[in-house]
């Protein structure tokens, strides 16, 4: 005997504190927070918080939902969890729901499961839509640049994707400046223009400051910031050492405890004294600060439980900063 399921009902009040953003020049919007299911929503986790946590995002805005090809552990198991859901729970909603993938790390054995290949992508997002039951995704990102394959025979896939129905949207994630205008230029020569770009952006990590932005700007193409929390860094749950519980305790984990320094904590706490100060959460000040950007259309969040994601959602009630406030902010950074 299977699990007895309550009929899920989406609350009728879902769209009634969400911010939607144009994504760069655009038709399509996306939630101000988006949840990805990079940790906590594969195989070695629980299913039943995995299903809470979406559920729960979608009952409060949460209308974009990020996966990638190897997401797990083990890779793929995110997708097929997303897929139980999307079957039990969210089939009815299909068209409010904003689907990403990705493909561009290591996934299978071989010369054709990794990079950028034609061969490789197609195969991966056909893959993905096996393993999600899926028509199309909604986007569809290539997820790293690659140094071997000519950047006009993954823009081409990616272009071919579209065409061919199997994704409305393509993006790119992890680009440089440089590479990003590139391949935007043979996107748009081709007809498939680019949506959007994923980096990781940070208090603690600035390199999309460096131009990147600028670039999306001219480019019209929107921006979804990836750890925008510096993977769990940049709350208050670290402030009195690693929690049994957290990613820093996790060996699959990327945020490792040598990354938690005294010099790391020592700003932390003052970030969490201003954020205090502002009425808000250390987590909930660190993502309006990378929403403040016009080009920001939305922040990635990860989540292991409820509470975190009505605290990402309560940023937008406080999104605006005073010249004070930043200059604070660059005086903590700087030290």
């Amino acid at each position: 005997m299977g699990l007895m399921y309550m009929s899920y009902q989406a609350k009728d009040s879902r769209y009634t504190s969400m911010r939607y953003n144009r994504s760069g020049k655009s038709g399509l919007k996306l939630s101000a927070v988006s949840l990805g299911l990079w940790h906590n929503f594969g195989g070695v986790d629980v299913y039943e918080n995995a299903r809470s946590m979406v559920l729960h995002a979608f009952d409060h805005g949460i209308t974009h939902f990020d996966l990638a090809n190897n997401y797990g552990p083990p890779p793929g198991s995110a997708e097929e969890n997303f897929a139980r859901m999307l079957q039990r729970d969210l089939k009815p909603y299909r068209d409010e729901l904003v689907i990403s993938t990705k493909a561009g790390y290591y996934m299978w054995a071989g010369p054709y499961g990794d990079w950028g290949s034609r061969k490789y992508l197609v195969s991966s997002l056909d893959q993905s839509l096996k393993r999600m039951g899926l028509e199309y995704v909604d986007i569809f990102y290539h997820h790293r640049p690659d140094p071997e394959t000519p950047l006009e025979e993954t823009m081409q896939a990616l272009d071919q994707i579209v065409r061919s129905g199997k994704a409305l949207y393509v993006g790119l994630s992890n680009y440089s400046a440089e590479q990003t205008a590139a391949a935007s230029a043979i996107l748009r020569q081709l007809g498939t223009p680019c949506l959007i770009h994923q980096p990781s952006y940070n208090m603690f990590n600035r390199w999309v400051e460096g131009g990147l932005l600028a670039t999306l700007a001219e480019q019209g193409i929107g921006c979804i910031a990836f750890s925008p929390l510096a993977q769990g860094l940049l709350t208050d749950r670290y402030l009195q050492g690693i929690p049994g519980d957290s990613r820093a305790a996790k060996s699959h984990g990327f945020l490792k405890p040598a990354h938690i320094t005294d010099s790391a904590l020592a700003k932390v706490a003052q970030l969490n004294d201003l954020a205090q100060a502002r009425d808000q959460t250390l987590a909930q000040m660190a993502l309006a600060w990378v929403l403040r950007h016009p080009t920001m259309t939305s922040v990635l969040i990860g989540a292991s439980r409820i509470s975190q994601i009505d605290d990402a959602t309560t940023a937008l009630n406080n999104l605006a900063f005073s010249d004070e406030e930043l200059a604070t902010i660059e005086t903590i950074l700087s030290e």
